[in-house]
């Protein structure tokens, strides 16, 4: 079942936080003047927390808008599944077809360029590709300037719309962090962002038990639901299966907006 086309929302002011910046600091300079240091120096400091913690916080949308759920009330949800083509790939892909599911596959960019034949495989089996960096530099995505963020986002959708054919239309933030400098690479590109509203942390924790149990209790009717592969405990295929079997036993059908 295919989505409205609204859900893909493109930035389109990459620059609006600037106004609410100026605007702080200015409310912060007023309160600073009229009572005080006492009362301007905690004023000061909140302003500048509410635009640096959004940038870890994988739904907000300060600096670029993100779809963290499917709207309306049937039991589908939007499986996707981040850091690959990866050894995991074929068995991943084999087990979504046992349970009849399709999933969106949020790959790296130098992953695919190493293995095509994988990217090409996902397309195959009618799944969908999307972008997620080129090289996946988790300790300091969030702290990339202008040049290289776009590096990351532009690399990685050059190979992987040559690989597929035509390029993604969707972007996964490495660990869900922004920063005010991804919003114009999105646009150039007509790239939409993507979040979540399901994890169960299986990247770093291999207990199947109790990412399953992370993601039953997020679980609802439009769920976005994060999952990975070619972690470093080498559990990845258990857990996707797992995961597959839980949404079978829940009732949920697995839909991409696209």
């Amino acid at each position: 079942m295919t989505r409205p086309a609204t859900l893909h929302r493109i930035p389109r002011r990459t620059h609006a936080w600037l106004a609410w910046l100026a605007a702080s600091q200015l409310a912060v300079a007023v309160l600073w003047i009229a009572a005080g240091w006492r009362w301007g120096l905690p004023a000061l400091l909140l302003s500048h927390a509410a635009f640096i913690v959004p940038v870890f916080l994988p739904r907000a949308t300060l600096y670029a808008p993100a779809l963290s759920r499917l709207p309306g009330d049937e039991r589908q949800v939007w499986l996707t599944i981040d850091d690959g083509p990866s050894d995991d790939t074929p068995a991943i892909l084999d087990a979504l077809d046992r349970h009849g599911m399709q999933a969106t596959f949020f790959l790296v960019g130098q992953r695919a360029q190493a293995r095509p034949e994988l990217v090409r495989e996902i397309l195959r089996r009618g799944h969908g590709v999307a972008n997620h960096t080129w090289s996946h530099p988790q300790a300091w995505f969030w702290a990339l300037g202008p040049r290289a963020m776009a590096a990351q986002v532009e690399r990685a959708q050059a190979v992987l719309g040559e690989l597929a054919g035509q390029p993604p239309r969707w972007f996964r933030a490495v660990a869900g962090h922004t920063n005010p400098f991804l919003a114009a690479p999105l646009r150039r590109l007509g790239l939409a962002r993507a979040a979540w509203s399901v994890r169960g942390y299986d990247a770093v924790d291999g207990d199947v038990v109790r990412v399953l149990q992370r993601l039953q209790r997020g679980l609802g009717p439009g769920a976005i639901v994060l999952l990975h592969e070619g972690a470093p405990h080498g559990r990845s295929v258990e857990i996707v299966e797992a995961a597959l079997c839980l949404l079978r036993e829940q009732g949920y059908a697995s839909v991409i907006p696209e």
